[in-house]
């Protein structure tokens, strides 16, 4: 693996020891490495997580702030990272508004891990999801994974949809048709209700209202009501059946205030799941370059 800008760039071997170092291994200690975060956009879960797994390898971190560098000058996103590579940096985590913004980014000689690209990708995201959903089920094939929500802005939807397609689990989608993938590829649309009863995973998102041109369809109420996980459908779950979230999450829009932490939600375990596999894509990248090798904890 020398990228993570989609998971295409991955194999689907390097994928499965991602997700098996993620929860077996530790990393041994070794030469100095810097890395640069990179976030352009907010972020918590996913800088932070990048910090701690960051700190946990040894690393030193460079933490970037467009409006105290040369980007406020004119100085393109290119030549910031090739300043960042001339002085040493082992690789950049990097969130973006701008789509595929890795693409100007060819001439770097480290990894650039994509942190999430406007409405595009997560890969990431996506391999901590796919974490969660292996150590609660096992496997991927035949799962049931509904995605409910504002799917068109979302780049969480896009990048779990396409890996969990090829994974072999089954997805569909629900939410309001205008937030429907423009080709709901290979998936089905479902209401709310059809969507709680036949799910292994409801997969909520939030309303990406930054990426709504200030237009506003709904009110919270009126959106919980029509396509919200209530407290009255959560009790139409299957028993197995768990509750994610990628976060920030809206409490009493896209999910009821008292489910984020009921005994279904997995929310928070993939908070904690994102600093492990944040950790391992980190090493192998690490490894790519030369770094020390895994260590398995017997």
């Amino acid at each position: 693996m020398k990228q993570l800008r989609t998971l295409e760039d991955l194999s689907m071997t390097e994928l499965e020891d991602i997700l098996e170092a993620a929860g077996q291994t530790s990393f041994a200690g070794g030469a100095f490495h810097a890395a640069a975060n990179l976030f352009f956009e907010p972020s918590t879960r996913t800088k932070y997580s990048f910090e701690m797994a960051e700190a946990k390898l040894g690393m030193h971190r460079f933490d970037f702030s467009a409006e105290a560098s040369s980007i406020e000058k004119g100085e393109s996103l290119y030549d910031t990272l090739k300043t960042f590579e001339a002085i040493g940096v082992d690789l950049f985590v990097i969130r973006h508004p701008r789509a595929r913004f890795y693409e100007e980014l060819e001439g770097l000689q480290v990894p650039v891990i994509n942190a999430g690209d406007g409405a595009g990708n997560h890969p990431t995201q996506s391999l901590l999801d796919l974490y969660t959903m292996k150590e609660e089920f096992g496997s991927f094939r035949g799962l049931h994974v509904v995605i409910c929500g504002d799917t068109a802005h979302s780049r969480v939807a896009n990048t779990n949809a396409w890996i969990l397609k090829r994974l072999g689990a089954r997805v569909s989608y629900a939410g309001p048709d205008a937030w429907m993938p423009q080709e709901v590829s290979g998936g089905r649309v479902l209401s709310m209700d059809e969507a709680v009863e036949q799910a292994d995973v409801m997969m909520m998102l939030r309303i990406q209202t930054e990426r709504h041109d200030g237009r506003v369809a709904y009110t919270p109420e009126t959106y919980h009501r029509r396509w919200g996980l209530t407290e009255a459908r959560e009790q139409r779950m299957q028993p197995h059946a768990v509750i994610m979230h990628p976060a920030p999450v809206n409490r009493g829009v896209e999910i009821a205030d008292s489910l984020v932490e009921c005994r279904r939600s997995r929310i928070f375990k993939q908070m904690e799941n994102g600093v492990k596999v944040r950790q391992a894509v980190l090493h192998f990248l690490l490894q790519s370059k030369g770094a020390d090798r895994v260590e398995t904890i017997s």
